[in-house]
């Protein structure tokens, strides 16, 4: 298991670092114009009591356990089959979470933004989507900007993306992944904003945690991932 922290404090710095920070910028700006044009509440009104809602919560169940017991169940799998390949994808896969988890609750932390209203509100009139809790844990980490569930889940899936990037079924099937739960929470417990946000940022992560496991070594072993 050390290889789950490899490079794990250098990756994390550089999540921040350089052309990545100007990712981060893109986010905070998206949401300005996102909050300020009030797309957000156009999106949430729009969305709310539609079928789409039920289709799509799922993805917040799906969002939340899979990047936990999912990888946990594929690293067992793979270690039990002593796949060096597969269980250094799931390393990569639990550094990216882990990662992607901790960058959007450090955000979380200081902007203490609520969430929509309930799910199965459709006549909410008073436009909320404005509202942020600057400070110091003035709304928690587990609710607000930017959405967790999507920063995660693009972490991985952008990580796949980069191991696997001549396997079109990895690929497609990690985005596939990726969007529904992203899209999934912006109809249910995220504003629009958050989700874009952390698809931006999750990205980052998922890049900067992908190349770290496709380039360097670790454990004494170079993963050779499958590519065909």
């Amino acid at each position: 298991m050390r290889g789950f922290f490899h490079n794990i404090l250098k990756n994390l710095k550089n999540i921040f670092w350089g052309r990545n920070f100007l990712w981060h910028l893109l986010a905070i700006a998206l949401t300005y114009i996102f909050v300020a044009s009030r797309f957000d509440w156009f999106y949430f009104q729009a969305t709310r009591g539609t079928a789409l809602q039920t289709l799509f919560w799922p993805a917040v169940i799906a969002g939340a356990f899979f990047p936990l017991f999912g990888i946990l169940v594929f690293y067992a799998v793979s270690a039990v089959k002593k796949n060096k390949n597969l269980v250094g994808t799931s390393l990569a896969l639990g550094q990216a979470a882990l990662l992607g988890l901790l960058v959007s609750d450090f955000y979380k932390f200081f902007t203490g933004r609520p969430g929509p209203p309930g799910f199965s509100t459709q006549n909410f009139t008073t436009d909320i989507s404005h509202i942020f809790r600057f400070g110091i844990l003035h709304g928690g980490v587990f609710f607000g900007w930017p959405s967790s569930h999507t920063t995660v889940a693009f972490a991985m899936a952008v990580t796949l993306y980069i191991l696997y990037h001549n396997n079109k079924f990895v690929r497609y099937a990690s985005i596939i992944y990726a969007l529904y739960v992203g899209i999934g929470v912006s109809l249910t417990i995220h504003w629009f904003s958050d989700f874009a946000a952390g698809a931006i940022i999750g990205s980052v992560v998922g890049v900067v945690v992908g190349k770290s496991f496709s380039k360097d070594k670790f454990l004494n072993q170079r993963i050779i991932l499958y590519r065909e």
